[in-house]
């Protein structure tokens, strides 16, 4: 891609703008430094809503005709536009799963997997019938691991010889759906339900041990078992005969159906003992509720299944073990086809948890880049993800110095994090996409939304270098967005951004433009300091010149003190001449070269005359106007205030006040406290102006996020003053 085109016209607040970027193999980054409120989150939702392939409008004024315009030389797609947001919590990367490393361990394990998967299928299949599971495919595989904590291969493989050898499949016929769902299994864990079934279980056995053929040992599942295993092995049939002893004599069965009818007699017995029926109907009075219609149901045709209860684990495990020795040929199959590949299996998962991988890359990345956080991360399940296609289980490990707690759940260790820690949580997911994209050599434009904001510095720095990294990956192409001027200027020194590709967003009433950046390095040393004949620059120059001589000599220098009278409406303020300002600019700074002008001029004319030039100015970012501007605004609001207040004593030692403007503003409003307008603008003053006055070579960002209209206006403002003092008295 060489070449992106722009065009928005009413998207999401940006009326207009229109860009084309031009990128070649050297350079394939663009950052754009967008002032608060200018254009950078709606220039990314733009984007985000092409990559989504969502509409996009115009929030405030919906009937406005949207245009979105995004062009590059070759066709972009939407999967090849990704935008990174400041923070999203909820983020995931989908493609964590496709930083997958030897394709060919996997097509090994997939084929000795062929033949097993085809018998499980079968098997799962036949036990979903059984317990009246359904839905995801993996429900029965689940259920298996929760109840027995083993996979269901291996499982199998430890119950083998129970499976082969056990005759008994005594609840081989009980829907476990029915009985161990959520809503039944709290109405079992009741106190009042599990009062009630011990009473019952009581009375229960005490029946059965009256029974000449049952016994609390050998219930009816037991014996109707070994009817039922009688009948279908033809053991009647075959001329054989059962013999059962009342206790005191013996009575022969010789078939099949007599014997059943037998035991069905004993359990009627049993079941309609009235003390039974009356404690059995306390227990289903109990299952009124809607939820538990099924149950009660159930229960009525099954009313031997209550004895269970009272061993709920215990029984669980019954009826899946039941289920297991019901399919015992299918399980058997599957034990033998899975002996058989189990060598080679447990072969492949040594060589997969040795295997390098990509995204075990990202979390190395991850960790280097993030090694000052109290967490780092493992990958827990290597092998399962090269083999089986499963997703990386990450483990956080969080240390305090003295000890480490490992958590599973990344929510868990949330709880516990900072602000900027869990930001960096959200960064290990940007890290997995970007690093799964390289790896598809998936051609990439990135628009990339102040993704360091609100970082700390360690933080930023790290997130600098990753994006110094992917500046370089071929194929990709990024527009880095930030408010942040000193982001800004960072990304450009660190070489993320070369200086030309470097853009400032210029809004005014009717579209916003995209200029090259200017103020990237030290703008007294590169550009102010040799072009002094520019008025403005000679202006804004001067504080920079009074931090010098208060860094380098001290705050008491008689330079420093006159270049304070600049900046305040001084008593001397007014016999400041140009010439004054030439000594101590070639006195202070080496090899400066003062413009030939007039020196006999007054510093404060100088002053006003150039901010007069600053309202007509074309806008811009124009760090020299605003200082110039807010100079003269304060100088303006001094010296009307001191022509304004009447105490004398006041007026005479304010030269030694500190934080003048503020003494000035305290006075005006004991003596005019009735003009309410003229408070409000002298206020604004003293709100807005210090920090810009007050710039330094180290801190000059702030005053560049301010639009020029706001001092422009206020300078019309306090220009204005004394007419707005005489149409209020």
């Amino acid at each position: 891609m060489n070449r992106l085109n722009v065009y928005f016209q009413y998207c999401y607040g940006i009326k207009k703008i229109e860009k084309e970027f031009r990128f070649n193999d050297k350079n394939r980054t663009f950052a754009i430094y967008a002032p608060n409120g200018v254009m950078k989150t709606s220039f990314a939702k733009t984007f985000s809503d092409y990559a989504n392939d969502r509409e996009t409008k115009d929030l405030a004024f919906p009937d406005r005709e949207t245009i979105r315009v995004i062009e590059t030389d070759n066709e972009i797609k939407p999967s090849n536009v990704f935008v990174i947001e400041p923070y999203n919590e909820d983020y995931q990367s989908e493609k964590i799963s496709t930083l997958l490393a030897n394709k060919e361990l996997k097509k090994e394990y997939e084929f000795i997997h062929e033949d097993i998967d085809k018998v499980k299928k079968e098997l799962i299949k036949k036990l979903k019938q059984l317990s009246g599971l359904s839905g995801k495919k993996d429900d029965i595989e689940k259920t298996i691991e929760k109840i027995f904590g083993k996979n269901l291969l291996d499982f199998l493989l430890e119950k083998e010889e129970t499976i082969l050898n056990d005759k008994e499949k005594l609840f081989h016929d009980i829907q476990y759906k029915i009985i161990f769902n959520d809503k039944v299994i709290k109405f079992l864990k009741t106190k009042d339900f599990k009062k009630t079934i011990r009473e019952y279980i009581e009375k229960y056995n005490e029946l059965i041990n009256e029974s000449p053929y049952l016994k609390k040992n050998f219930s009816f599942y037991h014996a109707q078992n070994v009817q039922k295993q009688l009948t279908a092995n033809n053991f009647f049939k075959a001329g054989h005969s059962v013999n059962l002893s009342d206790g005191d004599q013996k009575k022969e069965y010789s078939d099949g159906e007599e014997l059943k009818k037998l035991l069905e007699n004993e359990k009627k017995k049993v079941l309609d003992d009235e003390e039974l029926q009356k404690k059995f109907d306390e227990i289903n009075s109990k299952l009124t509720n809607k939820e538990l219609r099924e149950f009660r149901d159930y229960l009525l045709e099954n009313r031997e299944i209550l004895t269970q209860l009272v061993n709920l684990k215990k029984f669980e495990k019954d009826i899946w073990l039941s289920y297991f020795i019901d399919q015992k040929d299918l399980c058997l199959e599957l034990i033998n086809k899975y002996k058989k590949g189990l060598k080679k299996i447990k072969e492949l998962i040594e060589r997969a948890k040795k295997e390098q991988t990509d995204w075990e890359e990202v979390v190395k990345i991850f960790n280097t880049r993030f090694s000052h956080l109290p967490f780092y991360l493992n990958i827990k399940n290597k092998e399962d993800v090269i083999l089986k296609d499963e997703v990386p289980s990450i483990e956080f490990v969080f240390r305090d110095g003295e000890d480490e707690k490992f958590f599973k759940d990344k929510n868990e260790l949330i709880r516990i994090l900072s602000t900027g820690e869990k930001r960096a949580l959200y960064i290990l997911n940007i890290i997995f996409e970007v690093e799964a994209r390289k790896r598809e050599e998936k051609e990439t434009l990135f628009i990339i939304d102040d993704i360091a904001d609100s970082f700390d510095y360690k933080n930023k720095y790290a997130i600098i270098e990753y994006l110094k990294y992917m500046s370089e990956i071929d194929k990709f192409y990024m527009i880095i967005l930030t408010h942040n001027f000193d982001f800004f200027r960072t990304i450009r020194s660190r070489g993320v951004v070369q200086y030309d590709q470097c853009l400032i967003a210029i809004k005014n009433s009717e579209e916003i433009r995209l200029e090259k950046a200017k103020y990237l390095n030290n703008p007294f040393v590169r550009d102010w300091k040799n072009n002094l004949n520019d008025s403005k620059k000679l202006i804004a120059s001067i504080p920079f010149v009074r931090n010098i001589i208060e860094y380098t000599q001290s705050n008491k220098n008689d330079d420093y003190l006159l270049l304070t009278s600049v900046l305040h409406y001084k008593s001397n303020t007014e016999d400041i001449l140009l010439d004054d300002i030439k000594r101590i600019f070639e006195n202070n700074i080496q090899n400066l070269v003062f413009p030939d002008i007039d020196t006999n001029k007054k510093i404060i004319d100088l002053i006003f005359e150039t901010a007069d030039e600053c309202l007509v100015a074309e806008e811009g970012i124009n760090l020299e106007n605003k200082i110039v501007l807010s100079i003269a605004i304060r100088l303006k609001a001094e010296q009307f205030m001191k022509a304004e207040i009447t105490d004398e004593r006041f007026l005479k030692d304010l030269d030694n006040y500190k934080n003048q403007t503020c003494k000035l503003l305290k006075k005006y409003e004991e003596e005019y406290n009735d003009e309410k307008k003229n408070i409000e603008i002298l206020k604004r003053v003293n709100l807005i102006t210090p920090e810009n006055i007050h710039i330094n070579s180290f801190m000059y960002e702030p005053i560049l996020d301010m639009g020029d209209n706001e001092l422009r206006a206020l300078y019309q403002d306090i220009k204005n003053l004394k007419k707005l003092a005489y149409s209020n008295s």
